[in-house]
C-alpha cells in the first residue's frame, strides 16, 4: 500500500489521498479544515468587504444580507463545478494540472502582491465594474461572486483539489469545505458594517497583509509542488 500527502502553506494543510492497490483513511474533519484552510486566504472575504459595503450603500440591511447570501450560494456553485469538472476541461485542451498549479501559482502570488500594498483588496475588480455595479440591483454574482469571492486563484485551487484517487466520500468532504467556507463568508460579508466599525482602517489593512503574505506563501508553494511533481514524472 502505497499513499501520499499533498500539502499547501496556510498554517495547515490540503491533505489529498492518492493510494495505489489499497485505501487509508484520513479523518473526515481533517479533509474539511485542510480544504477550508486551502481556499479561505484566496476567497478573502474581508477583502470583498468595502467593495460589497460600497455597492450595497443605499440597500435595506435585509436587502444587504440577501445580496450576501446569494453571492455566497453563487461562490459554492462556481468552486464546486471547478472542482468537479475543471480537471476533465484541462484533460480536453491538452493541459496537465502541473501546468495549471504553475499558472495558477502565478496569480495567486500576484494577488498577494495586491494585498500586501494599500488598498490591495479593491484590485480585484476594476473602477468600471464597479461604477457599472453601481447601478445595478444585483451585484451578488458579478461583481461580488465572481471576481471577488471566486476569481481565477480560487479556482485555481478547486481545480488543483481534484487528484483522480478521490473516493465519492473524499470529494463529498471537500465539497462541505467549500461550503463551509461560503458559510463563514456570508457571516462575514453579513456583519461587514461591524467588522469595519470595529476593526477601523488600520486593522482592516493589517488584516490584508497578513492575508496577503499567506496568499502569497499559497502560490509560491503551488509553483514549488508543480515543479517538483514535473521533475519526479
Amino acid at each position: 500500500m502505497h499513499f501520499y500527502t499533498w500539502k499547501t502553506l496556510f498554517f495547515g494543510f490540503i491533505l489529498i489521498k492518492n493510494y495505489i492497490g489499497g485505501s487509508t483513511f484520513i479523518a473526515p474533519m481533517e479533509i474539511i479544515l485542510a480544504t477550508l484552510s486551502a481556499l479561505f486566504s484566496v476567497v478573502n472575504p474581508f477583502g470583498a468587504m468595502p467593495v460589497f459595503l460600497t455597492l450595497t450603500q443605499n440597500d435595506t440591511p435585509a436587502q444587504r444580507n440577501q445580496q450576501a447570501l446569494k453571492a455566497c450560494l453563487y461562490m459554492v456553485g462556481i468552486l464546486a463545478v471547478f472542482f468537479l469538472a475543471g480537471q476533465y476541461v484541462l484533460n480536453f485542451f491538452g493541459i496537465r494540472i502541473h501546468d495549471l498549479r504553475i499558472a495558477g501559482g502565478l496569480m495567486i502570488m500576484r494577488a498577494g502582491f495586491e494585498l500586501l500594498t494599500p488598498g490591495g483588496s479593491n484590485k480585484k475588480v476594476s473602477p468600471d465594474v464597479v461604477e457599472e455595479a453601481q447601478h445595478k440591483e444585483d451585484i451578488s454574482f458579478t461583481p461580488l461572486a465572481m471576481p471577488m469571492l471566486s476569481g481565477p486563484g480560487a479556482i485555481a485551487v478547486s481545480i488543483g483539489l481534484f487528484t483522480t484517487s478521490l473516493s465519492f466520500w473524499d470529494m463529498t468532504l471537500i465539497l462541505v469545505g467549500i461550503i463551509l467556507l461560503a458559510v463563514i463568508s456570508y457571516v462575514i460579508l453579513r456583519f461587514s458594517t461591524q467588522l469595519t466599525r470595529f476593526m477601523g482602517k488600520a486593522g482592516l489593512s493589517a488584516l490584508s497583509r497578513i492575508m496577503g503574505f499567506i496568499v502569497l506563501s499559497i502560490g509560491v508553494n503551488f509553483i514549488v509542488s508543480a515543479i517538483y511533481a514535473l521533475f519526479l514524472s
